[in-house]
Formats: C-alpha cells, sequence, structure tokens
C-alpha cells in the first residue's frame, strides 16, 4: 500500500493535513537553518566583543558591528554605537535590542502552535466522517452476515486520517519543544553577555572628561579675548572743574 492509496483512502481531511504539514516542515527547515547558524557564531562573538572591550571600546564597537547579521551581533553593537552615553542609557539600548531579537527568534511558533492544535482534530473529523459513510450502509438484517465486512473494512480505513494527523502533530510539537529550549538558552546567553558588557562599561567606561575639558579650554581665551576686544569707554569730565571760577 502506498502513499498515495493512503491518501485516498484517508477521506478528505487528508487534504487539509497535507496542507499543514507542508506549511510546519517548511517553518521546520527554515527554523533549523536559523538556529544552526546562530549556536555555531554566537560564542565566539561574544568572546571577542568582551575582550576588545576590556582593551579599546571602539575596536569591540567595531567587530560587533562585522558581526550585525547575527542576533547576537545587533544585541552587542546597539549600547556600543551610541558615543559617550550614560549607564542608564547603555542598559536601556541592551534591553530594547534583546526584546527585538528574542521576538524574531519566536517566528514560526504560532504556525506550528496551529498545526498541533489542528492536525488531531482534523484526523479525527476524518475518521467520524468515514465510520459515518461506513455504518451507513448497514442494515439490520445483514448483521452476521458476510455483506458487513466491508463495513470494518471502511472503519480501518477511516482510522488512516486519525492517525496521519497524530503524526503531522507530533513532529510538529517534537521541533516546537526543540526550538524552544533554544530560545530559553538564548535568554541566558543574552542576558549573561548584556551583564558582562555593563559590568564593563562600569569599571572603564570610555575616556571622554579629558575631550570635554579640552573643549573648555579652547573657548576660554576666545571669551577673554572678546571682553578685551571692546574700547573702554572715555572717562567722563568733572563737572565741578570746569564750573570753578578761579580758571
Amino acid at each position: 500500500m502506498d502513499i498515495l492509496d493512503l491518501f485516498q483512502k484517508g477521506g478528505p481531511a487528508m487534504w487539509p493535513l497535507a496542507v499543514l504539514s507542508v506549511l510546519a516542515l517548511s517553518v521546520i527547515l527554515e527554523r533549523l537553518w536559523f538556529w544552526l547558524r546562530i549556536l555555531t557564531q554566537e560564542k565566539q562573538i561574544v568572546n571577542r566583543v568582551l575582550d576588545a572591550a576590556q582593551d579599546d571600546w571602539d575596536i569591540a564597537a567595531d567587530i560587533a558591528k562585522q558581526a550585525t547579521d547575527q542576533p547576537i551581533g545587533r544585541f552587542l553593537y546597539a549600547p556600543l554605537r551610541l558615543l559617550r552615553v550614560d549607564l542608564e542609557t547603555f542598559r536601556l539600548a541592551l534591553e530594547a535590542t534583546a526584546e527585538d531579537e528574542l521576538a524574531g527568534m519566536r517566528r514560526g511558533e504560532k504556525l506550528l502552535e496551529a498545526v498541533i492544535a489542528l492536525s488531531p482534530l482534523l484526523g479525527l473529523l476524518g475518521t467520524v466522517l468515514g465510520l459515518i459513510r461506513s455504518l451507513r450502509s448497514i442494515r439490520i438484517g445483514d448483521l452476521g452476515t458476510e455483506s458487513t465486512a466491508g463495513v470494518t473494512t471502511g472503519i480501518g480505513e477511516s482510522l488512516i486520517s486519525t492517525a496521519t494527523g497524530l503524526i503531522v502533530a507530533i513532529v510538529s510539537l517534537a521541533f516546537y519543544r526543540l526550538f524552544q529550549s533554544f530560545l530559553v538558552n538564548q535568554v541566558k546567553i543574552f542576558r549573561s553577555a548584556g551583564n558582562e558588557l555593563e559590568l564593563l562599561y562600569r569599571q572603564s567606561p570610555p575616556e571622554f572628561s579629558k575631550s570635554t575639558s579640552t573643549v573648555q579650554d579652547s573657548f576660554t581665551p576666545r571669551r577673554k579675548q572678546a571682553k578685551s576686544s571692546f574700547p573702554q569707554p572715555p572717562e567722563p569730565p568733572n563737572v565741578a572743574d570746569s564750573l570753578d571760577p578761579e580758571q
């Protein structure tokens, strides 16, 4: 018995089950490629950025910028691309980017959840329709005779849709839980990398106090020079001396 024969004997419920299986398979393959690319590179990216941040923040920002094709690279580059920010802004950049990246990692979950919920129900519906079709041909006078042999065959064929729905749901559920475990692991990695980067920022923030004082000093002579450039007003004449009669 080949697959096409089973598909035809499964009844009308096999068509929506086939559509759900194709959708689930496409999501599973896309997510497998996505997670395979992430899990093989993210630890190396985190270590390179954190090691560079201990010596030079500009080099760390360049490394993170080169890894922006990865979620962890975009997460680390978000605060580093901001020049000379305070600690609160640094933390907000990390938190906002982490929420966006983790939300992107959940892509396809709703579709898998729908497949897991609908597949057994559609399979059960196909079985019920097959039983109705098989039992409709039974007559009371035919019970116990050879004419009822086809009924048992029809009942067995009607169970094909239930088995198909359960298979689709089980496979989708297995990969759904696998992707959920990857996501939980990513939350831990993001939190650990963010905490270490923030700790390094606390210990050795980028130097900008010297540049600020230099700018202030460069403007100080101009202000003094501007004040001295105005001519002094002439002294007013002594009115009492000009009215002296002795002169």
